[in-house]
């Protein structure tokens, strides 16, 4: 009498087949349970964005001011308007200038402030704490407390200023101005490179550390050739939040100097907030918008390609 021949190995497994259609079921529904979930959000996000964005490169292409009734269509007026403009490109240029010298202070601060936070062998949460207090501080009171500080009359730092022989309006002076709103950008926003890079201390493998100390490297060779490789992609995410931030840096001009002195500190964010409200000629406030739009998308793909090619 023959042996009775194996199901398992004669044919697939009936129950196999079951489970794999019901969990394919029970996805599908759940995919679709999720879908209507969501689908009131996306809707509200939609009419908050998509609409707005619509409506500025409408707006853009019209003749829009308080002074005119009807908004009429002006072709690319405003377009040639804005790369026309002498104060549009000098604009940017101190925005580069401002960016690129802001980014670069808050980068070796944070990262140093960040390092010497990783190795403290007490006190750690609190010093973090202390450290983070800036990031609490709107930017129209960081503009406040540095006009407060920097008055020539009675202000503290002004005062040490005057006792290295530096006696002028630091605000009111060409050469001084800028310098003044860099560093006070610089005291609001290390805090957050710092804390950001923080975390990527902490969340770094020790193995290749200990094996770096048993090799008798020092610690200049352990920052090169592991510690900065393995936190490059959260310096990058650090930068990326910063830099797409720094274009729209408005709050602290705004309160200090205007703009001022001589257009040394109007920034393409002052620039496009002096069109729209103080000339209120919206058409070509929203021509600058979408030029400002344009860059931070650049700056976002930059950054993206960089992190991508750290991976690789």
């Amino acid at each position: 009498m023959s042996a009775n021949p194996n199901i398992f190995d004669s044919k697939p497994d009936v129950y196999t087949k079951t489970s794999a259609a019901a969990t394919r079921k029970f996805g599908n529904r759940r995919n679709k349970t999720e879908f209507w979930m969501l689908l009131p959000s996306m809707i509200i996000l939609a009419i908050i964005s998509i609409f707005p964005f619509i409506y500025l490169i409408y707006a853009s292409f019209m003749d829009y001011a308080l002074s005119i009734d009807e908004p009429a269509f002006n072709n690319i007026q405003n377009w040639l308007r804005v790369f026309k403009s002498e104060t549009f490109w000098g604009s940017w240029g101190r925005t580069g200038i401002f960016a690129m010298s802001g980014l670069a202070l808050e980068l070796l601060l944070g990262v140093g402030l960040a390092l010497l936070i990783y190795y403290l062998p007490k006190g750690r949460n609190l010093i973090v704490t202390l450290w983070m207090l800036p990031l609490f501080v709107a930017p129209v009171v960081t503009g406040l407390l540095g006009r407060f500080m920097l008055n020539s009359t009675y202000g503290l730092y002004a005062w040490f200023l005057q006792l290295l022989g530096i006696n002028t309006e630091i605000f009111g002076n060409v050469s001084t101005a800028m310098p003044a709103i860099i560093l006070m950008d610089v005291w609001e926003w290390t805090p957050l490179i710092t804390i950001i890079v923080l975390a990527g201390l902490q969340s770094m493998p020790e193995e290749p550390l200990e094996a770096a100390e048993v090799d008798g490297a020092d610690f200049l060779q352990k920052l090169r050739y592991i510690i900065l490789p393995l936190v490059y992609q959260t310096i990058l995410v650090a930068l990326l939040i910063r830099s797409m931030d720094i274009l729209r840096f408005v709050d602290t001009i705004k309160i200090t100097t205007e703009g001022g002195p001589a257009d040394s500190t109007k920034t393409i964010g002052y620039y496009l907030l002096e069109v729209a409200f103080r000339f209120q000629d919206f058409g070509t406030a929203a021509a600058l918008g979408l030029t400002m739009l344009f860059v931070t998308i650049w700056l976002g793909k930059a950054f993206v390609k960089l992190m991508t090619k750290g991976e690789s």
